[in-house]
């Protein structure tokens, strides 16, 4: 019965031919008529409460429309028709298939003088076509941006009969017609307090206190009213119990999504209605496979707003869907979807390579916050996707123009958390530093520090701007109105400025002040190293022991000097000797073991994280021997000879024997 799942299912059909459609029942009495009419007329319109409305229109008296009920009112300035003359024009334009070409036609305009000019070809018009005339507008209207109806549309006689017939008998109307009629006026925002609008609310209030209402006329109500009168109006209370009351099974998938937005409007009374929610998320897992992308998008959207964490089953399967609909998914839709896996933590290959196709296709038409996300998201699942990181580089050399000082952060950070560096990589870095000699101080302070700390984790040191963030009115800036600087920041700085020392030995600028410095870049709430994966170490642990005899010739956790905790330190001798940890004399080499787990690589990869190569990196520049023992070689091992084989060959690859 809904309007828009008439629209969404006669969209196919033939031209529309209107002045073909008048030439039946012209001989029947008017008895005969009524009773034709009553059988025959689709239950949208011949409600079993309510007299059937339309609205007639005349084309000799300035094409206005004017209601008819029974024979109680005749056009003004034209002669009265007879009523089985009417009856019989009104019955045939109510074929099934001048309905549906009714529907098709509307929904091929794309302005409002399309739709009006349709309207006024018209001799008969039912109360839910007129009302889905004004659902056109609105949709048309909201498409161009406009958030309110043009002058010569709002004065337009047809627009004007139309919410003129609305105002004067909302009594006559169908449900469908009333609930639709009001959402386009609220959406059109014609004036809340006119008495058009107040006497639809009124009816509406009228029938839903009597019970009156199906299940989708009752999710347009509740919708219709949340924008018209906010969320804590007393009505919608009134409709959510009534939907609680009604079985879910009579809901279209489109209820279940309108259902999904109403208590979303409603989030902060979600504890009161967490029943119903795991309800509605068990029954939603058999209508997924129904959903447009568009609702897809607003149901993932409500089960964000509503913290519904216990519904991961139905995010998995809206995810499966995602994969199907990525390229019909629109800027704003994708953007929500990919925000919605990112609160969630979803994380699906299909996924990942359906978008990889979608960025390096359309990257360059995509929206500036919609590449924001989408490297967002690889950036918090560690998802070193070659294909978008390489098209978003070339977007970002053709675009950074257009792109915002937090945008342009949004994607440069994640090169450097991934540790990657794109095939164009001097152009992307010479276009950056060309954007930040330009734009320097529109960057607000941490942004920008967090964008040069994640260039010098693939080896690009922004040196050019050391000078500058190390400099006392940057530090003053960064550190704003508080009374010290975040732990982040400091280490962010210390390891730029340790960067400065061990990479620039040409950087001659100002140095960072030691007041500004950490002694660790290992810390549990804002840490620059990835702490070390204890069940591995334990296996190490185990195999070092037998390799060199005993537990006090390797150290664990050992921090250095220069602010890195090394997860295990051996010191040699000149003679290549292993010394007891305690010794701090005669010693000619470090070596620093670096055990490697899961969390320091990208994921499902065995590529690095940006902050363990620097690490590295940094580490071999301070004089360390760096042994790196990843997780995926120490799995493969068989047996504890193995593992000593493999960590003698890792240690000490030139000698077969081992010394201490």
């Amino acid at each position: 019965m809904a309007l828009i799942t008439l629209r969404r299912n006669f969209c196919h059909l033939s031209d529309f031919r209107i002045h073909g459609a008048l030439a039946a029942l012209r001989n029947h009495p008017i008895n005969h008529v009524h009773k034709v009419s009553k059988e025959q007329l689709h239950p949208w319109f011949c409600s079993v409460q309510y007299e059937p409305f339309r609205i007639h229109f005349h084309h000799a008296c300035y094409k206005k429309f004017h209601l008819q009920n029974g024979n109680e009112l005749h056009p003004v300035g034209e002669p009265a028709f007879s009523q089985v003359h009417d009856w019989n024009k009104f019955e045939q334009n109510l074929k099934n298939e001048d309905e549906q070409i009714f529907y098709r036609r509307l929904n091929e305009f794309t302005s409002s003088e399309e739709v009006l000019s349709f309207i006024k070809t018209l001799e008969t018009l039912p109360d839910a076509m007129a009302a889905g005339a004004l659902q056109r507008i609105c949709e048309v209207e909201k498409k161009g941006g406009d958030q309110r109806l043009p002058k010569e549309i709002l004065e337009s006689s047809v627009f004007q009969a139309l919410c003129f017939q609305f105002e004067r008998e909302p009594s006559q109307l169908s449900n469908s017609g009333l609930v639709t009629a009001l959402q386009a006026l609220i959406w059109l925002h014609v004036d809340t307090q006119s008495s058009l609008v107040l006497n639809l609310v009124a009816e509406c209030q009228n029938r839903l206190k009597r019970g009156g209402l199906e299940v989708h006329d009752l999710c347009v109500l509740g919708e219709s009213l949340i924008r018209l009168q906010g969320p804590g109006c007393v009505t919608l209370e009134l409709i959510i119990y009534q939907l609680q009351g009604a079985k879910l099974e009579v809901f279209t998938p489109e209820d279940i999504v309108a259902l999904y937005r109403i208590l979303q409007a409603c989030a902060e009374k979600v504890d009161q209605h967490q029943t119903f929610l795991n309800t509605i998320n068990n029954f939603s897992l058999s209508i997924v496979s129904y959903l447009s992308p568009k609702s897809i998008s607003q149901m993932l959207t409500a089960l964000v707003v509503l913290d519904q964490a216990q519904a991961l089953p139905l995010v998995i399967k809206l995810g499966k869907y995602v994969v199907r609909h990525i390229p019909h998914f629109t800027n704003e839709e994708l953007r929500k979807v990919i925000e919605a896996f990112i609160y969630f933590g979803h994380n699906d290959r299909f996924f990942i390579k359906a978008l990889e196709r979608h960025v390096a296709a359309f990257c360059l038409t995509l929206d500036a916050d919609v590449v924001s996300k989408i490297m967002e998201y690889c950036s918090r699942k560690l998802i070193l996707s070659e294909p978008i990181l390489n098209a978003v580089a070339e977007t970002f050399v053709s675009q950074s123009e257009k792109l915002s000082p937090s945008q342009i952060s949004e994607l440069i950070e994640p090169f450097g958390k991934l540790n990657y560096l794109p095939p164009n990589a001097p152009a992307l870095f010479r276009k950056l530093e060309h954007v930040l000699f330009t734009h320097f101080n529109y960057f607000p302070p941490k942004t920008l520090l967090r964008l040069l700390h994640s260039c010098s984790l693939i080896a690009h040191p922004p040196v050019n701007f050391m000078g500058k963030i190390f400099s006392p009115f940057f530090l003053q800036k960064l550190q704003g109105e508080e009374s010290h600087l975040d732990r982040l920041s400091m280490a962010q700085l210390t390891q730029l400025f340790l960067t400065s020392v061990l990479e620039c030995p040409f950087y001659k600028g100002p140095k960072l002040f030691r007041q500004y410095q950490v002694k660790s870049f290992l810390t549990p709430c804002c840490s620059l190293e990835t702490p070390m994966d204890f069940h591995l170490y334990k296996s190490v642990m185990i195999g070092l022991i037998d390799l060199l005899g005993a537990r006090s010739y390797f150290a664990s956790k050992v921090l250095t000097p220069y602010c890195y905790t090394i997860d295990v330190e051996i010191k040699l001798d000149e003679e290549g000797f292993v010394l007891p940890f305690t010794v701090d004399e005669d010693i000619h080499k470090r070596v620093a073991l670096c055990i490697d787990g899961p969390k320091r690589f990208c994921s499902n990869s065995k590529h690095l994280l940006g902050r363990e190569a620097i690490k590295q990196r940094h580490l071999r520049l301070l004089g360390y021997q760096v042994v790196q023992v990843p997780y995926h070689e120490i799995e493969v091992l068989k047996s504890r000879q193995e593992l000593v084989e493999y960590l003698q060959s890792k240690l000490f690859p030139q000698n077969s024997t081992v010394h201490w």
